[in-house]
């Protein structure tokens, strides 16, 4: 039994909350979701400078190998601040929960609530019940209560937003945990998503990510193969909506119909994220992977040609259990032939409960590690070549807020072209805020971001900057308490650019 609860607490004075996100877009997205729902129940985000949170929620991956470590250690390290803060609770959510389920209280005893990927919106419920009856909480369902789009929703950003329009994931790759704690795909309505993307832009967000596990599979729980295709073109009707983006699809379901709605809407942008994961077409066989390296290619080849200036991500996994030197050298073909701009790397992590966890052929960590360099050497080499191509050309950038880390330092400021790479520009002499857009002249490249470095163009001010300054300039609304009883669950609110995959798609 933990003790989380102070008698004398004033519960007139506003709790604060901190949420503490890893792994993909998805848990990103649902972390927006629990701030949501915290916020609505009275409780008020902490200050970033804080001592620390009434609340700490760790919204958990499940993915790479040191999750679980990971994991426990902040929450050991959270265990004697705890102690010293009667009335302080911790949660823990997501993949990582849904996995080890009564574990966490097992190991961390000190733990008040654990909740699955498919019961998010019972976060406020369980912190109430935990605190009124002195004990941990564990809840987790084995399906989906409700589509997490219903959930109110705390935006990170005010001129760029996720929209997920399915959740849970149909393939069944042996390297990969995700589809067993997520479940099965779950569509939403097409025009439920069109209505949500139709109040953000009404709110001033200018560019939506479209969110799946398998984005691309959209459609196969409601029997149209098209579906997809569909949503793309009808978001390019849709006025005020600049940038359309959408992560992650699978090379199995990547149709030509997808290829031409992508070149034949002016608002969805020339940027993709495809995952490779292996060039061998025997490792591929061995992932449970539908498509084989000339697939993979082709898909590459049409995308090409379709959209000439698309710049194209992937994911890769080094060293899958009976890779051989042949295997991983079909890996960097495929890289040399593909021409990333950019790929996300990961070395293979065994991960209990998948089938890849207990094949032959684990290969030792001093071999991964020297592929893993040779094909980050590789890309890094292939992505500062790709970047020097837009070298001379002039490009309308979105302003973005704090993506460069030396923007203080340089006086510059950054922002995504429209493939979605990064660019750091001179800062201008009029004003100009994140969602703003400048047309600047690429005038140098570097393996992972372009410089700008001449005057701006021109500055556009867009609808999506006014949401930012509105956003920036209202005063903080007094919270009401979290009083005791249910907290108040309300209606959705009306987010960030597409990150790197986690190596699941």
């Amino acid at each position: 039994m933990t003790s989380s609860s102070d008698r004398s607490h004033d519960v007139r004075s506003p709790k604060t909350y901190a949420i503490r996100t890893y792994g993909c877009q998805m848990n990103v997205h649902d972390s927006e979701r629990l701030s949501g729902l915290l916020e609505d129940a009275g409780y008020v985000r902490a200050p970033k400078d804080a001592d620390g949170a009434d609340v700490v929620v760790f919204n958990t991956c499940a993915v790479r190998e040191n999750a679980d470590n990971r994991l426990y250690g902040n929450l050991g390290q959270l265990a004697p601040q705890k102690a010293a803060r009667p009335g302080m609770q911790i949660a823990v959510g997501g993949c990582l929960a849904q996995k080890d389920r009564d574990t966490i209280v097992k190991k961390a005893p000190w733990v008040d609530v654990v909740f699955g990927t498919h019961n998010i919106g019972k976060l406020p419920v369980l912190l109430e019940r935990a605190r009124i009856q002195e004990e941990a909480q564990v809840e987790i369902a084995e399906s989906l209560e409700a589509f997490p789009s219903t959930l109110p929703t705390r935006r990170e950003s005010a001129y760029a937003a996720w929209v997920s329009i399915s959740v849970g994931c149909n393939n069944t790759c042996t390297f990969c945990i995700v589809p067993a704690l997520r479940g099965k795909e779950k569509d939403r309505r097409p025009g439920d998503i069109l209505a949500e993307v139709e109040a953000l832009v009404a709110e001033g967000v200018s560019e939506i990510t479209l969110l799946g596990q398998n984005v691309n599979a959209y459609g196969s729980d409601i029997g149209d193969r098209e579906a997809f295709s569909k949503l793309l073109r009808a978001c390019g009707k849709i006025e005020g909506l600049e940038r359309v983006r959408f992560t992650s699809p699978h090379p199995r379901d990547f149709t030509d119909d997808v290829i031409a709605a992508m070149a034949e809407t002016p608002n969805v942008m020339p940027q993709l994220h495809m995952p490779l994961q292996s060039g061998s077409d025997r490792v591929l066989k061995a992932m449970r992977r539908s498509y084989r390296q000339e697939r993979f290619l082709g898909i590459i080849e049409k995308v090409r040609a379709a959209m000439p200036d698309a710049a194209i991500s992937t994911d890769i996994i080094v060293g899958f259990p009976g890779e051989t030197e042949e295997d991983f050298e079909q890996t960097l073909h495929t890289v040399r032939e593909s021409r990333f701009a950019q790929a996300f790397t990961f070395q293979y992590s065994k991960r209990p409960g998948t089938p890849a966890a207990d094949m032959e052929g684990q290969i030792p960590k001093a071999v991964v590690q020297e592929r893993y360099e040779r094909l980050v050497a590789l890309q890094e080499e292939i992505s500062w070549e790709e970047n020097k191509k837009q070298v001379g050309r002039t490009l309308e950038v979105m302003v973005a807020e704090g993506e460069g880390r030396k923007d203080d330092a340089t006086h510059r400021l950054s922002g995504r072209a429209p493939d979605n790479r990064l660019v750091h520009f001179t800062r201008p002499e009029e004003p100009v805020r994140p969602g703003d857009m400048v047309t600047v002249d690429i005038t140098y490249a570097a393996p992972h971001h372009l410089l700008a470095e001449g005057p701006v163009r021109s500055v556009r001010r867009t609808r999506a900057g006014d949401a930012w300054e509105k956003r920036n300039a209202a005063p903080e609304e007094k919270p009401k308490g979290v009083l005791l009883g249910l907290p108040t669950i309300g209606a959705p609110a009306p987010a960030p650019a597409p990150a790197a995959g986690c190596g699941c798609d």
